[in-house]
């Protein structure tokens, strides 16, 4: 070993030694914040996205400002675990991109439940089995998801956070020679944004949908003249070889998922408003939704249509809005929403997603 080598090892051996001790410092505050805390609520996702937008702009490199969230996503999940572990819901079963965008959020120092449907999902935090959870909302290539937006409107829970995850989608398979494979299991979803790599390469393949891409996982295990379009992280869970990556149409494929809860969160600075609401049966009155939010400069970054089910081609209509519900602008927005609507509730004020 060069001695110029050696001098780097003792110099890491040093500041790991340090890192050390200051985390543990700081998880010792944050034990002391825990036992001052009167409403026994473990999480603030307000205070926890102030912390990260405060690092990222502090961040001078050469780590990246995704790597700094990462690293302090993990290090408050294992703060947070003193008090006591969060218990989280989420789209199951394991190895599914929800679980991984679980992950992403609140860390490895989470109980996890996995859920066979969103539905369970909302039952789960509703319920009280679990403090949080997560369903998919949106995907760039494909859309809403329906389910989810459904459920928001029946449910009394509040959006608490988002988080947006890149989607890079994998053919598993048991054998390399694609000529091999007859079928093709994954979630419709993840068919939608494979659809023209799956022309080009495997266009005789049958296509079949199942209920998330562990399952279809499962499936291409039991079955050698078949595949899964699923995520890396399945392909170790099945004992499957990853075939090809990244054979999504759209190499920016993301997916949003909402953060599920019982508590309304307090402004962080960097936030958004979600809600659902209805126009009154007369001409013009979608814009008439939109003129109290020019009127006091709040932005609108998302208006998506739901058939109502309460009548044939009646509409509600799910909107995004810039700032919190509690800023001055947003409120007086909302109160003169509320008087040309014929109805709206609010899903929820959070974070924006880093």
């Amino acid at each position: 070993m060069s001695e110029k080598l050696k001098q780097f090892r003792e110099q890491i051996d040093k500041l790991d030694d340090e890192l050390l001790k200051l985390a543990n410092q700081r998880a010792a505050l944050a034990q002391q914040i825990g036992h001052l805390k009167e409403d026994g609520v473990v999480l603030r996702p307000e205070r926890e996205a102030q912390v990260l937008n405060r690092l990222q702009k502090k961040n001078s490199g050469p780590l990246s400002n995704a790597a700094v969230a990462q690293l302090f996503t993990e290090i408050m999940s294992q703060c947070r675990a003193l008090e006591a572990p969060l218990k989280v819901a989420y789209l199951g079963p394991q190895g599914t991109f929800t679980e991984a965008a679980a992950l992403k959020r609140f860390g490895s120092a989470i109980k996890e439940q996995s859920c066979a449907t969103i539905d369970e999902v909302f039952r789960a935090v509703a319920g009280g089995t679990a403090h949080y959870g997560l369903a998919p909302v949106e995907n760039s290539t494909e859309g809403a998801v329906g389910r989810t937006l459904d459920l928001l409107m029946e449910s009394t829970l509040q959006i608490c956070g988002e988080v947006m995850l890149p989607i890079h989608q994998c053919l598993l398979g048991q054998h390399s020679e694609l000529s091999t494979i007859k079928t093709v299991y994954s979630h419709p979803q993840s068919l939608g944004q494979c659809q023209g790599w799956l022309n080009t390469h495997l266009p005789h393949a049958a296509r079949i949908p199942v209920a998330s891409n562990a399952e279809a996982a499962r499936l291409a295990a039991e079955n050698p003249h078949s595949a899964a379009i699923a995520g890396s992280q399945a392909a170790a869970l099945f004992g499957l070889k990853i075939l090809v990556e990244n054979i999504e149409d759209d190499a920016s494929n993301t997916t949003r998922f909402l953060v599920l809860g019982n508590q309304q969160v307090a402004p962080s600075g960097n936030d958004k408003t979600s809600l659902v609401m209805s126009a009154v049966n007369r001409p013009g009155a979608v814009h008439d939704l939109l003129v109290p939010l020019a009127k006091h400069g709040v932005s609108m970054t998302k208006l998506e249509s739901r058939p109502a089910r309460s009548g044939l081609w009646e509409y509600v209509f799910y909107m995004d809005i810039e700032g919190h519900q509690a800023d001055a602008k947003v409120a007086a927005a909302l109160t003169e929403l509320k008087q040309v609507a014929a109805f709206v509730k609010v899903l929820g004020s959070y974070p924006i997603a880093i």
